[in-house]
């Protein structure tokens, strides 16, 4: 292999092993304004937009046991990887697409398992973790004082009616 392929699939290397997931983006439509947009906006997230060569990823995703991509590999591909809310990730790419109507996600992987656009579209319809945690200490809270108000419905129907004077 030349030296310039060399240092291409090192650097989609680098890239790919910054997170447990990615996700393949056709760019076909984006323009520079918006590509530095998403960049802002995954920013946020900590996760980066970087134009790759299919055959670069094709090599550096095998050489790091990721599944078989060769079916998306086919047009501009840009991956989106980095940040730790693969959720939060896909969340930005979704209200970007809906909002330019210029950005297709091809496919993603997470934990070396390949995600579909439709999948990784209900994940970003997912509530944040923060709600998700709130929501579940909401029901935890619920249940225990539920429980103290039947504990004191009981104790209140055991206790003897004060007498009358």
């Amino acid at each position: 292999m030349r030296a310039e392929k060399q240092y291409l699939v090192a650097e989609v290397d680098t890239h790919l092993k910054k997170s447990d997931y990615v996700i393949l983006t056709n760019f076909t439509k984006v323009t520079v304004a918006d590509t530095a947009e998403l960049r802002k906006r995954l920013a946020a997230e900590k996760a980066e937009f970087h134009v790759v060569k299919n055959s670069s990823l094709r090599v550096a995703a095998k050489a790091l046991g990721l599944p078989d991509l060769e079916a998306s590999l086919t047009g501009p591909t840009a991956i989106v990887v980095g940040g730790r809310n693969s959720a939060g990730v896909a969340k930005v790419l979704k209200k970007f697409f809906d909002e330019k109507q210029k950005l297709e996600i091809k496919v993603g992987v997470m934990e070396k398992k390949l995600i579909s656009a439709a999948d990784l579209a209900q994940i970003a319809s997912l509530p944040s973790f923060e709600a998700l945690r709130a929501q579940f200490l909401g029901l935890l809270t619920s249940n225990a004082a539920a429980f103290v108000r039947v504990l004191d419905a009981r104790v209140k129907q055991q206790q003897p009616a004060a007498p009358a004077a």
